[in-house]
């Protein structure tokens, strides 16, 4: 849920991609697979513990990512009456995103910030961040790469040095392929394991990178479970 990516492609198409940094006490994360949610078919890898999930792709267009926090690091105050992970699943239920922004409940939820990609008639890049007393949700421009990282784990000189990798990577990438968008996502870093894109703090390190791909009209999932070294390819349409 830590460091993502987007990248925009021809066409409406788009790369979406996560790292997911969690404790390694945690249950191992079952790999994609298809749910229906709504009358919506849903993809995405399975939280055991809290049976959510921190990315997710649908046939109605919607693309969501999630990472922990909104600004800067909160205190963690639970109990919180729903995990970050099905209320992100929770956007299903609702006609659209607008609607869901505008009527769901997010109080006595924990910060965080939700990137969404939409494409079904143009390609739209949206973020909503809850702070745990306000929303705030904005467009943001669709045609140009982005890098976040999660400010619960990483501070203000980490993200800008994590930017300054991406713009590093951009300057010498002008062609944006799943390959080299996960080879970045493995290997950027100075070395501190503490910075890197994968990661290793005390307990918590990065266990898995999904990569949602869609480019001429088709839709591909790429997970990669780092704990158990399986990388699996989930075609869509």
């Amino acid at each position: 849920m830590c460091t993502v990516t987007y990248f925009p492609l021809q066409d409406n198409g788009f790369i979406l991609t996560s790292n997911r940094d969690e404790s390694v006490l945690r249950k191992t994360a079952l790999p994609p697979a298809k749910y229906n949610i709504n009358e919506t078919t849903v993809f995405f890898p399975k939280d055991q513990e809290a049976n959510g999930t921190w990315i997710a792709t649908s046939l109605n267009n919607y693309t969501l990512c999630l990472l922990n926090g909104a600004f800067e690091t909160h205190v963690h105050q639970p109990p919180y009456k729903k995990s970050r992970g099905l209320m992100l699943l929770d956007l299903f239920l609702y006609k659209n995103v607008n609607d869901y922004v505008a009527q769901y409940d997010f109080s006595n939820i924990e910060p965080f910030t939700l990137v969404i990609v939409c494409n079904s008639k143009e390609l739209e890049l949206l973020e909503l961040r809850w702070d745990g007393n306000q929303k705030y949700f904005k467009k943001l421009p669709s045609n140009k790469p982005i890098i976040w990282s999660s400010v619960t784990l990483y501070k203000k000189e980490t993200i800008m040095q994590r930017e300054e990798w991406f713009n590093d990577w951009l300057n010498k990438n002008s062609v944006y392929t799943t390959e080299e968008i996960l080879f970045f996502h493995h290997f950027a870093g100075n070395g501190d394991m503490k910075k890197n894109l994968i990661m290793d703090i005390q307990e918590k390190k990065t266990v898995s990178i999904t990569s949602i791909v869609h480019e001429n009209l088709s839709r591909t999932i790429v997970y990669e479970d780092l704990i158990n070294k399986v990388l699996k390819r989930c075609r869509i349409y």
